[in-house]
């Protein structure tokens, strides 16, 4: 989103230490499914926040992100030992298997929803990506 990318080049890039002007940082302002398809080169992590987990909720078209077809693009667009981090309001056994025959080793991680303190936990699943392929692409 546009006005993402401007709060972030302004007063949050500010108050972030301006990741933005890493050098080793791009912004894409688009539809993030083809930047996966076809990246420009081997990408180190894959980090997406684009819904409430891991299910196309706010466009039924991100469905493609987490489908098997979309997590072997991902996997594809990374970097041996690249990382595939899915942030998710909450829970899903269902996604975490498909990230493991995808050929992450899969990690999950919960968080406070708000600092410190009670309240709902999120998730991020880190899929890094191992050295073969996915499961239901190889032989065993």
């Amino acid at each position: 989103m546009p006005a993402v990318v401007r709060w972030n080049r302004g007063i949050v890039g500010e108050v972030a230490g301006n990741p933005l002007a890493d050098p080793r940082a791009s912004v894409h302002t688009g539809d993030v499914a083809e930047l996966i398809n076809e990246p420009p080169e081997p990408w180190d992590a894959i980090l997406l926040d684009v819904d409430n987990g891991p299910v196309g909720l706010t466009h039924a078209a991100n469905d493609q992100l987490y489908s098997p077809e979309g997590l072997d693009h991902a996997f594809a667009a990374l970097k041996p030992g690249g990382m595939l981090a899915v942030w998710s309001a909450a829970p899903d056994r269902a996604f975490t298997r498909r990230l493991d025959r995808a050929g992450f080793e899969v990690e999950t991680e919960e968080i406070r929803a708000r600092g410190s303190g009670g309240g709902h936990r999120h998730v991020i699943w880190l899929g890094t990506r191992k050295a073969q392929g996915p499961r239901w692409q190889r032989s065993e």
